[in-house]
């Protein structure tokens, strides 16, 4: 999957680890939020967790993340995410707006500690509630992942 772009103003990168077909939906979900005909001057980058970069990281306005939680852990392609940007883009994008999904199979607590503690470093302000949830991808998630990018975009307007 490459970089989607959506026509607006300012952006939102949103960077993901989907790799099955109920985190698709998350994904979905998250791009769904960007039909608000309220959030048409705001763009929405979309690149996977292992092909996004720093200047795209430095170029957005704001973040949504998402990932699947691994033995107790984020993805290793969100942590590779992690890995090959954070350096590049702590302080110039300290104080940007994001928030974040996390769909375990049976535990999120290490994977939520892991997001906390890098985006704490990287100095993103958390604008609205995580969604973080195990077990079956059902409605209510896919709707809470919509209204936290929705809420995440608006901060911009």
């Amino acid at each position: 999957m490459s970089a989607t772009t959506t026509s607006g103003t300012r952006t939102v990168l949103l960077v993901h680890h989907s790799p099955t077909a109920a985190t698709g939906a998350l994904a979905q979900a998250a791009r769904d939020a960007f039909a608000f005909e309220e959030l048409g001057e705001v763009d929405l980058v979309e690149v996977p967790a292992l092909e996004a970069t720093a200047e795209q990281v430095l170029a957005a306005d704001a973040y949504v993340l998402g990932t699947t939680a691994n033995f107790g852990y984020i993805s290793g392609a969100l942590k590779h995410f992690f890995d090959s940007t954070y350096d590049d883009v702590r302080e110039p994008t300290a104080g940007r707006p994001f928030s974040f999904w996390i769909h375990g199979g049976y535990d999120t607590t290490g994977a939520e500690r892991a997001m906390e503690a890098i985006t704490t470093g990287l100095g993103w302000k958390l604008v609205a509630p995580p969604v973080v949830f195990t077990g079956e991808v059902e409605d209510p998630h896919t709707e809470a992942v919509t209204e936290m990018t929705a809420t995440v975009a608006a901060t911009l307007l």
